[in-house]
């Protein structure tokens, strides 16, 4: 069955894939498979029955552990790679359903989809989640934002320049396609993170957009969203391990530079926990920056002044070198003393002083 299956979604064929569902709702899921793999053009699509799970139930159906792997023609070199689990009936010639369990749900095994796709995006949105047009114009505005600092600087190999982003139908099928547990990203509107979950290097990186939240933004406060997670996909910076201060706040830098809005708006948090409780002793940490932590908001718009005061200092170049070498492994206070100048302790002090001269204004 998975057999046919992934010789359906190979060809392109929507009603092969139909007809292997065991019901209406069965067969309306494949053919939106199927329908959506012809749009994002998946290659190397692949369906691996591994083991049951449990028991096989009084009408003869039962849920199991499957291999599945795809990749977005011209845009990845390698594919991703992920265990879900289908409900097979009728003997196993049929399937019911696919996701459930701890089990990862991939949006385009979910059901139907709204794709589209151009020579640098991609966008597959889960049907009435977002408007799948409004989508794709925000992604390619995030690729615009991202060239215009990083130029050529945005990755390397097949696609490095491309951007995928996915749209799950809800807060709780995001937390679904990225197998993760319920809560994790419930007041986040977007996360940056490899299309399998596996965060390896080489793994192709996707923009996951939490609907709930990011369908409640603004215009402005929406692009900003899609561009600093762009940033992340086009540098590889999940993979990276590079200073969580850094990556985030090179993402703000370059989504927020060319936006036109007052400091009350783009760092109102920040400047009002100054004003309460005086500037942090240090750069925002890993756990200041986690996507549960209490004042989030304000971590984040303390990591991107950091970076504002390292280009006001080095220069929007010498910057997005520092970036890129620590990306690239390079240690974090080497690549700033030879970029920028400083130490880690004079970028400190520096943010400081300029967090405590907004405080005051």
């Amino acid at each position: 069955t998975l057999d046919d299956l992934q010789q359906a979604v190979v060809d392109r064929d929507a009603a092969a894939a139909e007809a292997l569902g065991a019901d209406d709702a069965g067969r309306t899921l494949l053919r939106g498979v199927a329908e959506t793999a012809a749009a994002m053009d998946l290659t190397d699509v692949t369906f691996s029955y591994v083991a049951e799970n449990g028991t096989v139930g009084p009408d003869g159906s039962w849920t199991a552990a499957v291999v599945v792997t795809w990749r977005v023609a011209g845009f990845e070199e390698v594919p991703a790679r992920t265990e879900v689990q289908f409900e097979f009936a009728d003997g196993g010639d049929r399937v019911r359903s696919i996701g459930g369990g701890a089990a990862a749900t991939p949006v385009w095994l979910s059901g139907p989809t709204e794709v589209r796709r151009t020579d640098d995006a991609v966008v597959v949105v889960a049907r009435d989640a977002l408007p799948a047009g409004q989508v794709l114009a925000q992604a390619e505005q995030a690729l615009a934002d991202a060239a215009e600092v990083l130029g050529d600087d945005a990755g390397s190999g097949e696609g490095a320049d491309h951007l995928v982003v996915e749209v799950p139908a809800t807060s709780a099928a995001l937390h679904a396609a990225l197998g993760l547990p319920a809560g994790t990203y419930d007041a986040v509107a977007a996360v940056t993170t490899s299309a399998d979950g596996a965060n390896v290097p080489g793994t192709p990186a996707h923009v996951f957009l939490n609907p709930e939240v990011f369908g409640a933004l603004g215009p402005i406060g929406a692009q900003v969203v899609m561009s600093h997670e762009a940033v992340h996909a086009l540098t590889d910076a999940p993979t990276s391990g590079a200073e969580p201060w850094l990556v985030e706040g090179f993402a703000d830098y370059v989504a927020l530079r060319d936006v036109d809005l007052p400091l009350s708006r783009t760092a109102g948090q920040v400047i009002a926990q100054v004003r309460a409780d005086g500037v942090p002793a240090s750069l925002p940490s890993p756990v200041d920056l986690d996507s549960q932590a209490a004042h989030l908001g304000a971590a984040y718009e303390a990591a991107w002044l950091a970076c504002v005061t390292l280009a006001e200092r080095g220069g929007e170049a010498a910057l997005v070198r520092f970036y890129d070498a620590v990306l690239g492994g390079a240690d974090l206070e080497e690549a700033l003393m030879t970029e920028i100048g400083w130490t880690v302790a004079g970028l400190t002090r520096a943010w400081q002083d300029d967090l405590e001269a907004l405080a005051r204004d």
